[in-house]
């Protein structure tokens, strides 16, 4: 089948899946996307196509591509030397060496962890034979003692299916045996790693009933805690600390630092918070109740609409008070920015903040936490700060969502741009399946990657965000094109536009969790310091 018949065939099964709607409202608006349409103006690029008539036609403005859009401690000690050259400076070649240290010494620690899950399953193996063996000699002797009444249970003599020679019960009872083996093979083939729940474990990994800190962690916790006990926190300091990642117990306070909402002399903090609190429950009384009015109503049903579409998985947020309290903040950042308003997509970016400031009043897991428990002022103290959080955010990625969003364009042609120069052959392979960019690359940069990935590594990857100078503006395009080139060996062996596609949109990384994104974050920040300073390597 032609490639263009495998792309009909894939937008005519996903089409019904995403339906026209607006995707921006009160600020800049867009028509109802229609994909197969689309496709083919991507197809046709920037060229004016020439009708039968002769006349020019050229392709429309810029669409949205799709409506629907525990964490750890970092590992090895690599990440240090890492971290100490993110505020500095430094030579090329130095960075990139110590950036290689780093997922080279991933790779030595994942090839190790391999031998030795092998070697314990042989010896699990061993164990299990040897404990059948057993079983199969006491039933045999009971057998002769005179248990001539179970038929059901007589031995066969042949061999058994699992191929390792042990007599079994008989076939009625001999599948049993089977899936138990291929699962213990699926499992031999996985590098081993905690369990971690499909509905992504948001808190930290070293809490809430798993193993003690270790000497290290406990360390890092430490200097943390140094740093934000004195009068005037060093800001710089700081950054430098969080970039390899933030412990829970002091998460809440880093980010209100890091982000700007928060001054860093102590003193100043607690007037402050009070301060920026009830000027945000002014917003409500002021704006919210204009929600039903006509010229509003668009903005707010969106919102209504998407909140509860926001991590549909996690219980947390379905709960009916955290979709109020996400629809007010929503609601009133919008009125307050008309020149974007409410775009499809931000309502992604209050739960990080919103999850991290709960964490600050309980220490259980928070994905099934009822936030009916906690007080009704605490409660409305972290959806203040999680406003202004997401404010000051958003302030330095704006034009994402301004009409036709220019912001997001720009970083598409980027990414594009870099691909083509780190590594030619995923770029040249998807050319040859006519698979753009912007239909996988436009959700990356407007949600993040939050919906590419856990909200746990969502957080762990925000810590380095807001620790990285213009982190959420311009790091996270090297992020993005780190995280395509993860996937090289999957691309490549996907042989049409559909397959692509399906994978690009679907990347496996539910069971994700800080050494990945540990290792996507170093080779991000090699890019960096490889491209940013010399645009000229990834412009043909």
């Amino acid at each position: 089948m032609s490639t263009d018949g495998n792309k009909k065939q894939f937008w005519k099964r996903n089409t019904a899946k995403v339906p026209g709607s607006i995707q921006h409202v009160y600020g800049a608006q867009h028509p109802p996307f229609d994909p197969l349409l689309h496709a083919n103006l991507i197809k046709a690029g920037n060229k004016p196509q020439t009708t039968p008539g002769g006349k020019s036609k050229k392709a429309t403005t810029f669409q949205e591509f799709e409506s629907i859009t525990s964490d750890a401690w970092d590992v090895g000690d690599d990440d240090d030397e890492l971290l100490a050259m993110a505020a500095q400076n430094l030579n090329i070649e130095v960075v990139m060496e110590t950036a290689n240290k780093v997922i080279e010494n991933h790779s030595k620690q994942q090839e190790k962890q391999r031998q030795d899950d092998a070697g314990a399953s042989e010896l699990e193996e061993r164990e299990e034979e040897d404990a059948n063996e057993e079983e199969v000699e006491e039933e045999e002797e009971q057998g002769e003692e005179g248990e001539e009444s179970t038929p059901e249970v007589s031995f066969a003599s042949e061999p058994s299916p699992l191929g390792d020679g042990r007599l079994v019960k008989s076939l009625s009872e001999a599948p049993i045996g089977s899936p138990k083996d291929v699962s213990l093979h699926r499992q031999q083939s996985l590098p081993h790693r905690p369990t971690i729940p499909m509905v992504a474990r948001i808190a930290d990994q070293n809490t809430s009933g798993t193993p003690a800190m270790t000497e290290r962690e406990a360390s890092r916790l430490d200097k943390f805690r140094q740093v934000l006990a004195g009068p005037n926190t060093d800001l710089e300091e700081l950054r430098k600390l969080s970039w390899s990642g933030i412990p829970r117990q002091v998460r809440p306070i880093t980010w209100k630092l890091l982000s700007g909402y928060l001054p860093a002399n102590t003193e100043r903090r607690e007037s402050t918070l009070q301060r920026k609190r009830q000027e945000y429950f002014g917003f409500i009384e002021q704006y919210y109740d204009s929600r039903n009015d006509e010229h509003h109503q668009d903005t707010y049903r969106q919102i209504h609409i998407d909140i509860p579409r926001t991590n549909p998985l996690i219980p947390l947020f379905q709960q009916a008070s955290v979709q109020e309290i996400f629809e007010r903040i929503l609601f009133i950042w919008a009125i307050r920015h008309p020149a974007s308003g409410y775009v499809q997509g931000i309502n992604d970016l209050v739960t990080p903040f919103f999850v991290v400031y709960v964490f600050e009043y309980i220490k259980e897991e928070v994905e099934n936490f009822d936030v009916s428990s906690l007080q009704e002022e605490t409660l409305r103290n972290i959806e203040a700060d999680s406003f202004w959080c997401m404010s000051k955010l958003l302030d330095g990625i704006q034009d994402n969502y301004t009409f036709a969003q220019p912001g997001i364009q720009r970083k598409v042609k980027a990414l594009e741009e870099l691909v083509s120069r780190i590594d030619e052959t995923v770029h040249v392979h998807m050319q040859q399946y006519e698979v753009e960019y912007l239909q996988f690359a436009f959700r990356w940069m407007n949600n993040l990657l939050m919906r590419e990935l856990p909200l746990r590594c969502t957080i762990r990857l925000w810590d380095t965000y807001q620790a990285e100078p213009e982190g959420f503006s311009h790091f996270h395009l090297y992020v993005c094109a780190a995280f395509l080139v993860r996937w090289r060996k999957e691309i490549l062996d996907e042989r049409d536009f559909q397959g692509l596609m399906i994978l690009l949109q679907n990347l496996p990384t539910m069971h994700w969790g800080n050494e990945e994104v540990s290792v996507l974050l170093a080779e991000a920040y090699r890019l960096k310091f490889a491209f940013a300073d010399a645009p000229n390597h990834y412009k043909r």
